[in-house]
């Protein structure tokens, strides 16, 4: 009986502790959630609200903006997600074990971007991509090629999204894995070193699969930045030309506060959510799984 009751003592006090961050957790996320699904069954102008069922969902998937913005941000992410991961991996791997200042080096060249805000980057980044007076125009011009207007054509704005997308976050995903690296044990190197493998074998055979915990972890996160990327596309494009570089995030923006629809805007939010629990959860039992 005293050893029930010390349990149950024990349990209290930690409760207790993690009250605090319970409640934070439940009042800034878990209820923002519950509010989301019951507003995307509304329909809301100002203060009055009006119950509609699945009438925006409806409405959502006979809006072909949406699914232009749906294909958009799966697009996003697929490449976004490939191009972070590999190459991160192969930067990581080549300068993991080289001298200590100059994997410093490396890890802060690349981290410069991360810690710049994405509204400079992308300010930055529209000033070199301007056709009128951009670097780039500039120097197309210079070679005589004429103006260069990357943004405003529906077959190039996408993968120049992609690419400042793709280069102001990578830097993260190489402090990780370089991280992860200097972590793996210096027994299975040296034992490499001793059946002859060679450089690729080592990489292919030792460090990513010791590392699949962080690839996982990279791969979650960076489905979530792109699933909430806005900035760059609203200083950039405006989801323009012609709705071609259009997103989930920009779309519910537009819903919310330029068209004052926020029971539509609820609803995409609730579709981002899901799209991002059936992208991520797989991933995550792999790896408890594995463990």
């Amino acid at each position: 009986m005293r050893i029930r009751s010390q349990s149950l003592k024990d349990s209290i006090t930690g409760y207790l502790f993690i009250s605090p961050q319970m409640l934070i957790f439940l009042v800034f996320l878990v209820y923002p959630i519950i509010e989301g699904i019951r507003l995307s069954l509304y329909r809301i102008n100002y203060q009055s609200e009006k119950f509609v069922g699945l009438d925006n969902y409806v409405a959502l998937f006979n809006d072909p903006v949406f699914f232009k913005a749906l294909i958009n941000t799966v697009v996003f992410v697929v490449f976004i997600v490939i191009l972070t991961v590999g190459f991160a991996l192969f930067v990581a791997s080549a300068v993991f074990d080289k001298n200590a200042k100059y994997v410093s080096f490396i890890r802060g060249s690349y981290y410069v971007p991360v810690m710049v805000s994405m509204v400079v980057m992308s300010m930055v980044w529209s000033f070199l991509l301007n056709p009128a007076n951009g670097l780039i125009s500039y120097f197309s011009q210079e070679m005589g090629l004429g103006n260069v207007n990357l943004l405003g054509k529906t077959t190039t704005v996408m993968p120049v999204i992609i690419f400042v997308t793709f280069a102001t976050n990578v830097g993260q995903a190489i402090i990780l894995y370089i991280a992860a690296m200097l972590g793996v044990s210096k027994d299975l190197f040296e034992a490499a070193e001793v059946d002859g493998a060679s450089r690729s074998q080592v990489i292919f055979k030792i460090l990513i699969p010791s590392v699949q915990s962080t690839t996982v972890y990279i791969v979650i996160i960076n489905i979530i930045a792109v699933l909430k990327i806005f900035v760059v596309i609203q200083l950039l494009t405006g989801g323009g030309p012609n709705n071609a570089s259009v997103t989930l995030m920009y779309y519910l923006y537009n819903n919310a506060f330029k068209y004052n629809q926020l029971g539509m805007a609820s609803a995409v939010g609730v579709i981002m959510f899901v799209i991002t629990l059936l992208l991520s959860v797989p991933q995550l039992r792999s790896l408890v799984k594995e463990k």
